[in-house]
């Protein structure tokens, strides 16, 4: 075993020898590795770098920011503890296998860590590279394999999406939903199906179509020329937020771009490693928005906004798009980023006779990842009437993070319960959260917990506001008379 890792042994235990914490021991991982040579290990593509590996001191700090651990409370699943498995299987000394595997795995992807990390160790960029390794060098049982699959070959691609959507829009129609459900096969065949299955919200006659056209005109002078990422999964299972968008872009005076051609942005695969196919569909976008002169490309789900701001990095090797990446990426801007930043001209009117107390839920990547949390509440307190309230540990992820919900339900629906219960504790009438992945967890959540609280994207409300729709008593109605308005 190495030097490092021995340290680690000694670092992570009390005077009396005993694991801090409940973390991992030997008998959960040491017995089920094999130190011979002929065991997998990092390929010599973009492996851990070991100067970031060695700017971790081992301080602790990430612990209680680490949503992974709070809920497993073991070692090996945090990022210090990942940190040392990373140099073990650097070196050689330990490998890349099944029990290694899988506390990479447990990781959200959140970046609380590198927020919060007093010697600014880019876990970010750790994780990132490990990933991609374990994608490529670790054999995953069959259901996984299959799981990953289905994951990957579908929900990047909209059209693909939208024919899995019809059996199931049907599945929904017709009952067959509740029967499931209510028998519980699912959970004990696949808790990962079983997840997937009720993560899955009503698909509405929106899902199937992309009505936007290619040009949307400003209102009034125009002042900007701004190009719209659509989202391969936002546009099927919440298409109302991207409509919203636009007309509180345009209401600001910007002509609003949507290229017909846009496909996935390739947040989903680049955060699960997929690293080829992350780069594929990063060039098709770059190659979507060619031509279209824009001042810049909004995007308003905080994944996807993440990702396109890393498009320099992510095709930094590629010589024929190294240069236009950098370019593209330096035009991206999330939505109420933008907004924020030019200023709303539109007039705002209350959303309801009295005052609308909200909460806004932080999403990891536009909190840890874009560093963006004052812009959206700016924005949500210019609404006449609103008061802001904020929950208990705001900055912890939700358990979405992309699929990880779907991957690894357990973990993801402990932290999505107890995102739910400290929103519910602001006593807020209505949650603001700005990520697609959020949007399906919480309600989710909500669900489970017999609340009613309506969850909406900033931009829905923004949108209300400037069209004057007022939210009645039940804000939930008021959506539902909006949307049959739109």
């Amino acid at each position: 075993m190495s030097a490092s890792y021995e340290k680690f042994e000694s670092e992570t235990k009390d005077a009396e020898g005993t694991d801090k914490g409940s973390r991992l021991k030997g008998d959960e991982l040491g017995s089920n590795l094999d130190f011979s040579p002929s065991l997998l290990a990092f390929d010599a593509h973009n492996p851990p770098d070991p100067t970031l590996i060695d700017a971790c001191v081992h301080c602790g700090f990430c612990l209680s920011t680490c949503p992974s651990y709070r809920v497993l409370g073991k070692e090996m699943d945090s990022p210090r503890g990942r940190i040392y498995l990373m140099d073990g299987v650097n070196e050689g000394q330990i490998p890349l296998s099944t029990a290694t595997t899988q506390h990479f795995d447990s990781c959200l992807g959140c970046l609380a860590c590198v927020t919060t990390c007093p010697s600014g160790v880019r876990y970010d960029k750790l994780i990132e590279s490990t990933r991609s390794q374990v994608e490529r060098n670790q054999t995953r049982s069959l259901p996984e394999t299959l799981l990953r699959r289905l994951i990957f070959s579908t929900f990047p691609y909209p059209d693909r999406l939208r024919l899995m959507l019809r059996p199931l829009g049907l599945y929904q129609k017709t009952g067959l939903q509740r029967l499931v459900r209510s028998l519980g096969f699912l959970k004990s065949l696949s808790p990962q199906l079983a997840a997937m299955e009720a993560m899955l919200p009503p698909i509405s006659a929106q899902a199937f179509q992309d009505p936007l056209p290619e040009v949307i005109p400003a209102q009034g002078k125009q002042r900007y020329r701004v190009g719209l990422l659509l989202g391969c999964v936002q546009r099927l299972f919440n298409p109302e937020v991207n409509d919203a968008t636009v007309r509180v872009l345009t209401a600001n005076g910007c002509e609003v771009i949507v290229p017909p051609t846009q496909g996935c942005c390739g947040a989903l695969t680049h955060h699960q490693g997929q690293e080829d196919q992350t780069k594929t569909l990063a060039r098709q976008l770059i190659d979507s928005f060619a031509g279209t002169n824009l001042d810049a490309i909004i995007i308003n789900a905080s994944g996807c906004g993440h990702t396109l701001k890393e498009y320099g990095s992510i095709l930094q090797d590629d010589p024929e798009y190294r240069e236009r990446a950098k370019d593209f990426a330096a035009k991206v801007k999330d939505v109420q980023e933008f907004l924020a930043d030019v200023g709303l001209t539109a007039h705002l009117s209350p959303l309801q006779d009295e005052p609308l107390t909200l909460v806004y839920q932080d999403a990891c990547h536009m909190l840890h990842g874009q560093k963006i949390s004052v812009q959206p509440r700016q924005l949500l307190k210019q609404i006449p009437g609103v008061r802001l309230r904020e929950p208990v540990d705001a900055a912890l992820c939700c358990g979405s993070a992309g699929v990880y919900n779907i991957l690894q339900p357990e973990v993801a629906a402990e932290l999505g319960r107890q995102k739910v219960e400290n929103l519910l504790q602001t006593g807020a009438s209505l949650i603001a959260s700005a990520n697609i992945g959020c949007f399906v967890q919480i309600s989710r959540h909500l669900q489970l917990q017999g609340k009613t609280v309506p969850v909406l994207h900033p931009m829905q409300l923004l949108d209300y506001s400037i069209r004057g729709i007022q939210l009645t008593a039940s804000p939930s109605e008021a959506i539902a008379v909006s949307s049959s308005r739109t």
